[in-house]
């Protein structure tokens, strides 16, 4: 039963009524193993038309072929209860009555009892929600169906009721005109062709025909009843069902009913007809009569027929729609297109079509065009692939469609375009890679601009800019090529073979289409090219001045032979690249003296101090700048004081450059002087004014000492720094803003701040807070921001990775900086109290042996006995000379940091200059003493005088000899001075003998 039903549902929509009942009645009574079947469609007033039979012959349904509705016949009974009837032939057989699959019983009713079989079973057949008609079965011995044959049947039902919806229309009907038109159509039609009257009584059924009417509805005289089924007879079974739905409407809407349909002649052929009629009604609306008239069409129809068949066979695809869009006529490339026959076309939906469902808004435009009467052209894309071009043309009688196969047109137009629109794109790229090239500063811009102006256009995947250098390749960039392949092409030897060589040597381009060719010609290199992953190259030479100096390799990742306008135009874009890259290779060689001449006026290593730990950055501007003017700097000085310097020359280039070299070494000088902040940027001054004033410097100084920790600070039209403080605050301190360096006028502020132990103190150039799109205030809120940030999650311990998130925060990958950044970041440490001790001393002869007293219990303190004898003869000697040349107050001070510091303070301002003493002098010798006995040793002024200092290391050489103690043995020169008179503890204060040394 499946098989039968899977089989019905192959069956396409839009086939005739008449398929659709013989198909029906075929399965049922195979299904059933009946005799035969029969279906009836449902007339005007009471009358059951027979339409189909399978399996019954004519003599025997001939008294079934019209049936009034309200007899007892099976199809009538099942119409009227509207559900499947069981009614025996033999009444002492038949069942007691119920209800499909039970259904009603009873004596079959017939004409003519000569019936085999035991019974019929019928089934309504519907359209919507009215009953259209009935399908039977004459059931054999088997008797009464089963509930699985009932339910079969039902499935075959709904299949034909569902195929009857979607079946073609068998006549056209004429568009409604206006009514002279429709008069005018009429007398003409009068004159012209034989025209039959009719007159339908509705209520009654009664049908009169003139003698006209009989004729042309094939009746003779004799077999006429003047009942409506005498034309139900005669009309086409696939014709009866669209025209009696014809004639309801124009009952229902009270308009004018005109069809076409196909009637038997008396011949026993088929002709088309024509009918036009209008009905009556009561004074309740009730239909009365119809009256109307017909005539014969198959002339007209023979016209159409003729342009039908000059249509059918016409290169174009062709459709006839009517005005519901349900397909009327399809022509030969039409069932081609759309891959069904003309049957399977006719009656159906223009949007039930598959291409026509895969066509998006085709409906909306299609009744656009129609409403507007207008046609319309687009193209569509068809299920099978192909392209179509369609052409709506609305009519008054029904609407057209025109479509022709554009697929190769298409392909070919827009092969045309794509060809036009290369050209036009490679022209355009060739202009940009010209304006890129003219603005490429740098070898890597000129590579970078080939790689987006060439590769693209022409479709390739890989570049290498190779120069020849002392006859060795040199690799300038690269897009597409692995770093092994690389490697392999770089330093490649003139004498090794190679085709990047061979275009260098022979000046001409080479182009090599696929791997066999490159193998072909460099069997050596034969693995290469599935090495680079690379099938075809175009290896252009570079010459500039008549010298060839290298080469740009282009390739593909497939096999590729080019064209002779794409050889000639890569050929003409190779001199572009030629003449920019050599201006850029010489662009490059300025760059990286400048470059190396800055860095080499920049602090290779920041110092490691006691006093600060630090880290720094200086980053250059963007490309295509020159080099700048920004430097920073650590200076470490005495008594446990640094330095910390940023400053700034304003503008780019050489000069600037060299300036900011002479200032550095100026902040040097001056710093190792010891003098004060404010002292300093005086100095400063005074060298940036005369150096003309094109000159425009910014300086920021800082000196911190960690014995006060306190940083003293003086600057000069520069940025504040920032302070982070140990719990995470960040300020700027508020100095005073002097004018830049050569406008200013002294004296300069000098701001004292107290600094917490373990606080970083962040010194910068405006290029790192301020840019064309960021205001300095901006900026300076940003760095607060990092820095915090960076407190906040622990990042800050570590200086150099807080410098990369300064410059990552500040300074983004990718961004181009219109101006250097420098930037200094420095912890300050503080020195312990337990660490420094200080002693005021009396300006007598007794200050010597108090000092060498004072000094031996502190050195034994800090552990550093060994340092004992060499730091009292140092204080002996610095103690003696405040006291017979300077004047007071006498204070020593003691620091233990990296090394030992001795420092004397005294009210005089004048300083000791050392100078040679000849054989007979008295005196002379003691500052060259203190040079041979420390490290390194100064002088510094203080706010009440000076201060002498020296410095001793803290670790002993290994080698050093030890007394019998195991204390360091004094050098010969201490054991000759300590060997003196007046030099043990009790010396109590002999000026002659301490004196080994003058003042000035």
């Amino acid at each position: 039963m499946n098989a039968r039903l899977a089989l019905l549902s192959t069956v396409a929509p839009g086939v005739a009524e008449s398929e659709v009942f013989r198909l029906a009645l075929q399965h049922a009574v195979g299904e059933l193993g009946a005799l035969g079947g029969m279906v009836h469609l449902r007339g005007p007033m009471s009358a059951l038309r027979l339409v189909s039979t399978a399996g019954l012959p004519d003599t025997l349904t001939r008294s079934w072929e019209i049936l009034g509705q309200e007899g007892p016949p099976a199809p009538a009974r099942a119409l009227r209860e509207g559900n499947g009837v069981w009614v025996p032939l033999s009444p002492t057989d038949a069942p007691e009555s119920g209800t499909a699959g039970t259904p009603t019983s009873g004596t079959a009713g017939t004409p003519d009892a000569a019936w085999p079989g035991t019974g019929l079973a019928a089934l309504p057949l519907r359209s919507g929600t009215r009953s259209i008609g009935a399908l039977s079965v004459l059931m054999g011995d088997q008797g009464e169906p089963t509930p699985a044959q009932w339910e079969f049947l039902r499935a075959v039902v709904a299949w034909a009721e569902d195929r009857m919806v979607q079946a073609p229309p068998a006549s056209r009907p004429s568009r409604p005109a206006p009514p002279e038109q429709n008069n005018e159509r009429l007398r003409q039609a009068l004159k012209e062709v034989s025209v039959g009257s009719w007159d339908w009584n509705i209520q009654t059924g009664e049908l009169l025909w003139d003698e006209a009417a009989l004729e042309l509805y094939g009746t003779r005289p004799e077999d006429y009843t003047v009942r409506v089924e005498n034309w139900m007879r005669c009309v086409h079974p696939d014709d009866l069902a669209p025209t009696l739905a014809l004639v309801d409407r124009a009952i229902r809407e009270h308009g004018v009913f005109e069809a076409e349909y196909r009637v038997r002649k008396l011949d026993g052929t088929w002709g088309w007809t024509q009918a036009r009629g209008r009905a009556t009604y009561d004074d309740d609306g009730e239909p009365l009569r119809m009256i109307g008239v017909g005539w014969d069409s198959n002339e007209p129809r023979s016209a159409r027929d003729a342009l039908g068949r000059a249509l059918r066979h016409m290169s174009d695809g062709f459709l006839a729609m009517d005005d519901d869009w349900r397909i009327t006529f399809a022509n030969v490339e039409a069932e081609r297109t759309l891959g069904f026959s003309e049957e399977e076309l006719f009656g159906r939906l223009l949007w039930d079509l598959p291409a026509a469902e895969q066509v998006p808004g085709l409906e909306i435009r299609c009744r656009q065009a129609a409403a507007a009467e207008k046609s319309v052209s687009f193209d569509v894309r068809l299920p099978n692939g192909r392209l179509c071009h369609l052409r709506l043309v609305p009519g008054p009688d029904g609407r057209t469609i025109y479509f022709t196969d554009v697929t190769e047109k298409r392909r070919l137009e827009e092969e045309r375009r794509s060809a036009e629109r290369a050209a036009a794109e490679r022209a355009a790229r060739i202009g940009e890679l010209t304006a890129a090239l003219a603005k490429a500063t740098t070898s890597a811009d000129v590579v970078d601009a080939v790689a987006r102006g060439v590769l693209p256009p022409f479709e390739a995947t890989g570049l290498v800019v190779q120069t020849a250098e002392a006859d060795r390749l040199h690799t300038v960039g690269s897009v597409g090529y692995p770093d092994d392949v690389l490697t392999l092409l770089d330093g490649r030897e003139r004498s090794a073979p190679s085709p990047i060589w061979d275009a260098i040597l022979s000046g001409t381009p080479l182009f090599l289409s696929s791997p066999r060719e490159f193998s072909a010609r460099y069997p050596e290199l034969a693995g290469l090219p599935a090495r680079a992953g690379k099938q075809a190259w175009a290896l252009l030479p570079l010459t500039a001045s008549g010298h060839t100096f290298g080469v740009c390799a282009i390739s593909f990742d497939h096999p590729r032979r080019l064209t002779d306008e794409e050889r000639t135009l890569l050929t003409a874009t190779s001199a572009l690249v030629a003449q920019a890259l050599e201006r850029a290779r010489l662009f490059d060689a300025e760059l990286t003296r400048s470059r190396e001449l800055q860095r080499s006026l920049l602090p290779r290593d920041l110092p490691a101090l006691p006093a600060c730990t630090a880290a720094a950055r200086y980053l250059p501007a963007g490309q295509g700048m020159d080099v700048g003017g920004d430097w920073y700097d650590i200076i470490p000085l005495s008594g446990g004081q640094v330095a910390l310097v940023v400053g700034d020359v304003m503008g780019h280039g050489l000069p600037e450059a060299a300036t900011m070299g002479r200032l550095r070494t100026a902040v040097h000088t001056l710093a190792d002087l010891e003098l004060p902040p404010d002292e300093i940027m005086s100095h400063l001054n005074d060298i940036v004014g005369a150096m003309g004033e094109e000159s425009y410097v910014t300086c920021l100084y800082a000196l911190y000492d960690s014995t006060t920790r306190v940083c003293s600070m003086a600057r000069a039209g520069h940025p504040p720094p920032a302070l982070l403080h140990p719990d995470g605050t960040v300020v700027f301190p508020p100095l005073s803003a002097d004018p830049p360096l050569g406008a200013a006028e002294p004296p300069f502020e000098t701001t004292e701040i107290p600094v917490p132990e373990g606080s970083v103190l962040a010194l910068y150039t405006d290029g790192l807070v301020e840019s064309s799109k960021r205001e300095m205030d901006e900026g300076m809120a940003a760095l607060a921001e990092v820095l915090r940030t960076a407190h906040a999650d622990g990042t800050a311990t570590d200086l150099e990775h807080l410098c990369e998130q300064v410059t990552s925060a500040l300074l983004p990958a990718g961004h181009q900086a219109a101006d250097d950044a420098a930037f200094l970041l420095a912890r300050l440490h503080a020195l312990p109290d337990s660490r420094m001790a200080s002693w005021p001393l009396p300006k007598d002869p007794r200050a010597a042996g108090q000092a060498r007293t004072l000094i031996r219990g502190q050195l034994a303190a800090w552990d550093l006995e060994a340092l004992t004898p060499t730091t009292e003869l140092l204080a002996s000697e610095l103690v003696g000379n405040v006291i017979r040349h300077a004047k007071g107050p006498l204070r020593l001070r003691l620091l233990h940091g990296a090394a030992l510091i001795c420092e004397v303070f005294d009210g005089s301002l004048t300083m000791p200059r050392i100078r040679r003493a000849t054989d007979t002098d008295e005196g002379g010798r003691g500052l060259q003493l203190i040079t041979a006995l420390s490290q390194r040793w100064g002088t510094r002024y203080t706010p009440t005088g000076k201060c002498i200092w020296t410095e001793q290391a803290l670790q002993t050489p290994p080698d050093t000899p030890r007394d019998a103690h195991g204390r360091p043995a004094p050098d010969p020169l201490e054991q000759m001075f300590l060997g003196l008179p007046g030099l043990g503890e009790d010396f109590d204060g002999d000026l002659d003998a301490l004196a080994f040394g003058d003042q000035e």
